[in-house]
Formats: structure tokens, sequence, C-alpha cells
């Protein structure tokens, strides 16, 4: 499938708000190709590409609203979905959060998307697996994988004229490498925009080590430990912290970031100094479209925790409005500071420890101070004097990330993890000291 380019793109959205009738229009039209490729024991099972581009045209009569989503392009076809859009408006009761079209933004071009994309295809996703199955094979392991990457490209335009025009680009891997017993399992994930920056048999070669090293694991008693957490399992507890930055939320009394008795803690100290973290789409390691797509407002560097203080929060056009403040786009990305060491040299400074090389199943216990339980899983280690000693039982866990971002003794080197809930997070290793283990899990 050829997709749009700019000039393509913009024909057609210029087309349909000429089209419309309605007080205001606005469009989304996005297209893309992704390719994917599953293997389990050794051996592909699935493959294949979805391929489509769709527009969205949603208009408005004063606070009434009205959507359509159409995948045909002539003007016929365009022209049913702006009537389909304005009848549906029509109908529909008054939206008591409406906020009109913004106006015209100034886009800042971000570097989503890389020429050396065009090498994905079958071919380049066959390679993948079997490099992947090829190195478990050669040490006896049996490899489950999943790898999956995308061409596309987003325009955004609205009757006040907005017009942004952006071309995408990335891949996702994961991959579970187990002993033929069953006892080991190591686990490996990576994301990136440009596959030179990515080698799925370097990236499997972590997930065998870590299968044939937690072999034999034996059981620790539970308790407050300190822990060297790699990237992902970093990723995968912050996230649910990261989703509660939205002022409203705050100002509701529904996060951990509300005040009693109303309002929201921006601007308190709530974190160790070692922690920053901003939003940013144009930093070279995470890029991300330079607007919101729902609000198609610009997106901006900013901070949100500055040396443990909370910087700032999203306001949405509407809570701002309501709030008299400045409307925040939200974050497409989300980039936690660190240090320069790797995972192998915070378990170097470590005298006694647990590493932690993946989290999950992981739930929500209490969202007013983002508790969080789960597992660990697919390789966790006991550290002595800073070497792995040997390999230990899974334990479920009872902590916070606002209680670990407190009790941070060092941060490692920020690692590219792939979308999380329509976010990109550039994460960095942690060590952390007193993480709460209830109990042992069977599971490997």
């Amino acid at each position: 499938m050829k997709l749009l380019n700019q000039e393509e793109a913009k024909r057609i959205t210029d087309k349909v708000m000429s089209l419309s009738k309605a007080d205001e229009c606005r469009v989304v039209l996005s297209g893309s190709s992704k390719g994917n490729v599953r293997y389990a024991r050794n051996s592909v099972s699935t493959a294949g590409v979805n391929e489509d581009t769709t527009l969205l045209v949603t208009v408005a009569f004063g606070k009434r609203q009205g959507a359509a989503t159409v995948n045909q392009f002539d003007e016929k076809s365009l022209e049913a979905a702006v009537r389909r859009a304005e009848e549906v408006a029509r109908l529909a009761p008054e939206n008591p959060e409406f906020v009109p079209a913004i106006g015209k933004q100034e886009f800042k071009p971000t570097a989503t998307y890389s020429p050396s994309a065009d090498a994905f295809s079958a071919e380049y996703r066959a390679d993948v697996a079997f490099a992947s199955i090829d190195a478990a094979r050669k040490k006896g392991l049996v490899a489950a994988g999943f790898f999956n990457d995308s061409i596309g490209f987003e325009c955004i335009a609205n009757s006040n004229g907005v017009f942004g025009f952006q071309q995408t680009a990335g891949l996702n891997f994961t991959v579970t490498t187990r002993t033929e017993d069953g006892r080991g399992s190591g686990w490996v994930s990576r994301a990136a925009y440009d596959p030179k920056q990515f080698d799925a048999r370097e990236a499997s070669e972590i997930a065998i080590e870590k299968a044939l090293r937690s072999a034999d694991a034996k059981a620790l008693e539970p308790g407050r430990y300190t822990v060297v957490m790699e990237p992902a399992a970093t990723s995968d507890l912050l996230n649910f912290m990261f989703s509660a930055f939205s002022a409203r939320n705050a100002d509701e009394g529904r996060s951990f970031l509300s005040k009693k008795g109303g309002g929201n803690r921006l601007g308190d100290k709530l974190f160790d100094e070692q922690v920053n973290i901003w939003t940013d789409p144009w930093d070279p390691r995470a890029p991300v479209l330079p607007w919101d797509s729902n609000s198609m407002q610009a997106r901006s560097r900013r901070d949100l925790v500055k040396n443990g203080v909370v910087a700032s929060l999203d306001y949405d056009r509407y809570w701002a409005q309501k709030q008299g403040r400045q409307a925040v786009a939200s974050a497409g990305n989300v980039i936690v500071g660190g240090g320069s060491k790797s995972t192998e040299e915070l378990i170097a400074g470590t005298k006694k420890g647990i590493l932690v090389t993946r989290t999950w199943y992981i739930r929500m216990v209490d969202p007013q101070a983002v508790s969080l339980t789960g597992l660990t899983r697919d390789g966790t280690f006991y550290i002595e004097n800073g070497k792995i000693k040997h390999p230990i039982k899974n334990f479920r866990f009872n902590d916070s990330p606002v209680t670990m971002l407190n009790n941070i003794e060092e941060l490692g080197k920020p690692v590219l993890i792939g979308d999380t809930d329509s976010r990109k997070l550039l994460v960095p290793a942690m060590k952390v000291r007193d993480f709460n283990f209830t109990s042992l899990s069977d599971a490997v």
C-alpha cells in the first residue's frame, strides 16, 4: 500500500473542510503499514501485514458534536462522511465540556521517521525470527517472541487553519527464552525508531543468558530488600504514576497528586532530589509527534518533576479554561533522568540485594498512593558483594513508585521502552532500597 505524502494528505483535508457546513470541522487522517511475526517453541506461528488509511472527521454546531470515519477518499465518500458527521451532530445533546477548535498552531518537526525504516519487509521480519530462534537452538533452549514494525503518517487539520503532517516509523521486539525443562526463563524487550539501532541476535542473547542463569532458583525469605531494577521492570511500575499527572484528576481528589481539602500538589517536593522527569518531543532518543492528536495543540518541552518537586501537570483545554490556567498538551513521551552506569555497574556497586529483570501482572491497590502489587518473573537473582550469586524464586511485591522514587540510591543510563498507554518511555535502571517483597511465587 502506498502511504499518502503531505501534498496528497492536504488535498484530502482541504476537500473535507470545503464540504462541511458546520460551525467548525476537525480532521485526523492517518495511515500505516504494520508488519509482524510471532514464533513459539522455536517455530514461526503467524506473520502478516496490516495496512490501512483512515480519516476521522468531527464537526460541531454550537456545542453539539458529531463524528464519522471513512477509508475511501473519492469525493463522494468524503462528502458522505461529512454529512454523516453533521447529521449526528444535529441529533446530539449539547456537550457541557465543549471547547471550540483550537486556533492555528506552529509545529516544529520531530524525528519520528528514519529512511532506514524502508528496510522493513517480510524478509526483514523473517531474519529477525531466524536470528532469535537460531541463537536459542544453539544453546538447547526454547524461544517464543513477537516482533512488529510500522511505517506510517499522521495529518491533522481544522477549520481554524491548523495543519500538521509527519511520517512515523518504529519497531518493538520481545522474546522469552526457556530451558527445555521449564526451570529457567529469560526475557528481553527492545524498541527503536531506526532498524539500524536494533540487533535481534544481541537482544536474544540477553534472554538466553537469563534463562541459563535462572535455573535451580533458591527460595529467599520475603521482606524489604535493596533492589536493582532493569529499565523494563522500572517502566512497568513508573507508568502507573505517570498516568496520574492530570490536573483534573488531582483537583478532583482522584490521584496521589491530590491535596487534602482540594487542589493539587503542584510545587510540592514529593521525591528524592535525584528525580528529574520531563517530556520533550524533540529528544532524538524518544521522538514523538509535535502535537496532541486529540486537541491539535502543539507540544512543548517541559519538566514534570524537577529535583524531586512536581513542576507541571497536564491541563486539557476544558480544565484549563475552568481553572483559569494555561492549557498544556498531553505528554507524548516521558523521560526519566539518570546517570551513565549500566545495570551491570549498578550490580557491581551493590553489597547485598536482588536483581529484578522483569515485573509482571501488576495491579493497582490504592490510586491515592499509587500502591501496586505484582510479580517478578523471567530471571530474579540474589546479589552479594557486587556479583550475582545465584537465582532466586520469584516474589510477589506490594510497593509504590512514589515510595521507590524516595528510596533511590543510584540511577543508571536511560533506555527507550516502546509504546505504553500511548506514551514512549525513556527510563533508567534503578537501585532502590527497602523494596517490599511480600510472598514467594512458584511461577518461573
